[in-house]
């Protein structure tokens, strides 16, 4: 499944367009940047209430396939600047982190 497709089923707000064709591997959820970058993988979508630059940092070192935002909250103006420099996806949703990582977890498991 690509990023697309994830976001298509999942009812996202794309917030960035960066290349919604690669193939999602997995999924990684985490608030705490040091975590992602010490047990991300490359290929997984990213499932944060962070907003700030920084994520999109440690997506591009991490080769993230995405980056979701829960909890109805929207990444700060500079996030998604650099998010568009760098080519790194970005949606946004109401759900919250729970909700969502249940729907996506239906989706690449089942």
């Amino acid at each position: 499944m690509n990023v697309r497709e994830v976001f298509d089923r999942l009812g996202l707000s794309v917030i960035v367009t960066g290349d919604l064709t690669r193939e999602v591997k997995g999924c990684y959820i985490s608030d705490l940047l040091s975590d992602v970058m010490a047990n991300a993988r490359e290929g997984d979508i990213w499932i944060t209430l962070q907003t700030h630059p920084n994520i999109v940092a440690v997506a591009t070192l991490k080769n993230i396939a995405a980056i979701i935002i829960t909890n109805n909250r929207s990444p700060e103006e500079e996030t998604v600047r650099k998010a568009s420099k760098e080519g790194v996806s970005i949606a946004a949703t109401s759900l919250t982190t729970f909700d969502l990582s249940g729907r996506l977890y239906q989706m690449l498991r089942c």
